[in-house]
């Protein structure tokens, strides 16, 4: 199969002489690069053999069409940048013009794949279908569940007997007295053990032993209507 293969491609005609020369002198212009023997045999699919290819690249140089440069054991050939002709102003202002649209090009492509790659992140942070069925699941659940406790009070049904309000009421009373007891008591110790003390180390003496005082929201409590004394009176007088 691989001599078929062989036999099936075209062969390259050979150069010889003067055509072989001005090959190799066309594509190092072309190239306008680096080459050895080697490479520019190979890169002209043979049709200048290795050691042809190293006798035109030396006669090139020799002429002044080439430029010889030895690395280690290895000889490369590029093209004399002297022998090179100027490039018009009209051709260069041309691809000056031609490199600006393609930078602006570049710029507005740019800016719209910056752009793109916001959309797809906000894509990837938006919920699945799966995600938005189990969210608004949860909300039809809690919905339902606060329709429940609404049902209730549009019916007008009370939320409590009469018995569990006797008993809340008794409650607070008992517990009420009983913080209003040990207060007192609190107040009266306090009082004999800072006498001696200044305001200040009095207060620092309570910081000390983690002494929680009675806030803003309890005194507005203690002085509002729910704990009037004339209430718990009035309950009592029944």
């Amino acid at each position: 199969m691989a001599t078929k293969s062989k036999a099936g491609e075209a062969k390259v005609a050979v150069l010889k002489g003067k055509d072989a020369e001005e090959k190799v002198l066309e594509y190092m212009k072309r190239m306008n690069r680096p080459f050895g023997a080697v490479d520019v045999s190979a890169n002209l699919k043979g049709a200048v053999p290795k050691t042809a290819a190293q006798k035109i690249l030396v006669a090139l140089a020799e002429r002044g069409d080439l430029v010889q440069k030895t690395c280690g054991k290895t000889t490369f050939f590029v093209v004399n940048q002297a022998n090179l002709e100027d490039m018009p102003a009209e051709k260069l202002a041309g691809l000056e013009a031609e490199y600006k649209n393609v930078d602006e090009e570049n710029k507005a492509l740019t800016a719209e794949a910056r752009s793109l790659a916001g959309e797809v992140a906000k894509l990837k942070s938006t919920p699945t279908d799966e995600e938005l069925a189990t969210e608004i699941e949860k909300v039809a659940n809690a919905i339902k569940k606060a329709r429940a406790h609404l049902e209730p009070l549009r019916a007008g049904t009370p939320l409590i007997s009469a018995e569990e309000t006797a008993q809340l009421e008794r409650d607070w009373v008992r517990w009420r007295g009983e913080w209003t007891r040990r207060r007192k008591i609190f107040n009266t110790f306090w009082g004999l053990a800072t006498d001696a003390l200044t305001p200040q180390q009095a207060t620092e003496l309570g910081e000390d032993l983690g002494v929680e005082w009675d806030t803003a929201e309890h005194v507005a409590l203690e002085r509002g209507e729910l704990c009037a004394p004339t209430r718990v009176l009035g309950k009592r007088r029944r």
